[in-house]
């Protein structure tokens, strides 16, 4: 008999998560609380509650976290330009410590021995999970099947859900798996294995192929508030309605798509193919926003800890001090970052046309090429000079 007496399960209600759910209830002989988080993959979430309680859910909890994951995880990540490798928004990676934290709130709730999940032993997801568990509860059980039992292959799973009458779905899985939310779908594995094959047209999902997206560029407006997005083309929106417009602008003009292969925490490199539309707009818009606000050194010192900030995510240290102190950083950096950004979304591309603000640090006065009164042209004689100085020592040291 084991000695957990309960078990909360991050339940998507897939094939994978409902093996798991009715698996942990019969090896462990013990209670399991399932947990959904809505955070914007449109799926319907009112029959998951229903399945869950079906394959054996002792309770069953849905929370709406769609605000929360925008403002809390998808905009602090935004304001400091996070990407990993140079191409990947981190859609995924901004989810799982969300998730991973209200399971754990309702794990302490109920009282709970202990945490599962679905990720598998070779992902990314499951150190996500995992490092977010143990940094809220050191003493917590955690356990995950994939690394526990004989259920190898996809056959395996279809072979146990109908033995134990698990509904599954009827119709053929797709040949890739894709994980959703309000900032991105991710695909991966299947046909996507190969790095040499193209990803099909009939894959995505939020964006048409910038071949189809209409022949007129449309021009918006993203107004900005100490870095972070409040409004577009003039209308203030939540942080969730915000993200869902850009979602629904880009996609149209086929914005936001990326095939990467990638640097997998545990080792190995992995081929995943995305679609962020929104995303893509507003790391555009936050850059050129930026680029008139924002000190020269601090942005070239805020930008030079982008990696690492992006790392730290990616990895799953959501919750680090490393995290806490640069997060900290990044906002200090944002206080100016206010205005208004003007773009052209035109065939997958995002072009800025303008940008404006109140606390712009742009002086035509001394930039401009025409007569001014403000700059002396024969300054510039000193100052590089001076910067000289240690190269021509070095040339006339070596003769």
């Amino acid at each position: 008999m084991s000695d957990i007496k309960k078990v909360v399960l991050a339940y998507s209600g897939g094939l994978d998560t409902s093996v798991i759910l009715k698996w942990l209830a019969e090896t462990y002989q013990c209670e399991v609380i399932a947990f959904s988080a809505d955070i914007g993959q449109e799926e319907e979430l009112a029959s998951i509650k229903e399945k869950a309680l079906k394959t054996g859910a002792s309770k069953v909890y849905v929370d709406d976290l769609q605000e929360v994951f925008v403002r809390d995880y998808v905009f602090p990540a935004f304001r400091a330009n996070a990407i990993y490798e140079g191409q990947y928004l981190l859609g995924t990676s901004i989810a799982r410590p969300l998730i991973a934290k209200r399971q754990m709130e309702i794990a302490a709730a109920e009282g709970a021995d202990a945490v599962s999940h679905g990720a598998t032993g070779k992902g990314n997801d499951q150190v996500r999970f995992e490092l977010t568990y143990m940094a809220h509860d050191p003493h917590i059980r955690i356990i995950a099947p994939w690394r526990e039992w004989n259920l190898n292959s996809r056959s395996d799973l279809m072979e146990f859900a109908a033995k134990h009458g698990i509904p599954v779905p009827t119709t053929p899985k797709k040949p890739y798996s894709s994980d959703r939310n309000l900032l991105h779908i991710s695909y991966e594995g299947g046909i996507l294995e190969d790095p040499w094959s193209a990803p099909p047209e009939d894959m995505f999902t939020l964006t048409v192929s910038p071949q189809a997206a209409p022949d007129q560029p449309e021009i918006i407006e993203i107004t900005y508030h100490q870095g972070d997005p409040t409004a577009v083309n003039g209308k203030n929106l939540s942080p969730a309605a915000l993200l869902k417009e850009l979602n629904r602008l880009g996609g149209r003009h086929g914005i936001g798509r990326a095939d990467i292969v990638e640097n997998r925490f545990v080792g190995m490199k992995s081929r995943g193919v995305y679609e962020t539309p929104g995303g893509t707009i507003l790391r555009a818009a936050h850059m050129a926003m930026e680029s008139i606000t924002m000190d020269r050194e601090v942005l070239h010192l805020r930008d030079s800890l982008i990696p690492q900030y992006a790392r730290i995510i990616y990895y799953g240290f959501w919750f680090s001090p490393e995290m806490k102190l640069l997060q900290s950083m990044m906002d200090q950096a944002q206080q100016n970052v206010s205005g208004v950004v003007r773009l052209e979304l035109y065939k997958g591309n995002v072009r800025v046309l303008g940008r404006k603000s109140e606390r712009s640090l742009y002086s035509a006065d001394h930039a401009t090429f025409e007569r001014d009164q403000v700059y002396r042209q024969k300054d510039a004689e000193g100052f590089i000079r001076l910067n000289a100085l240690r190269l021509r020592i070095q040339k006339l040291m070596s003769k």
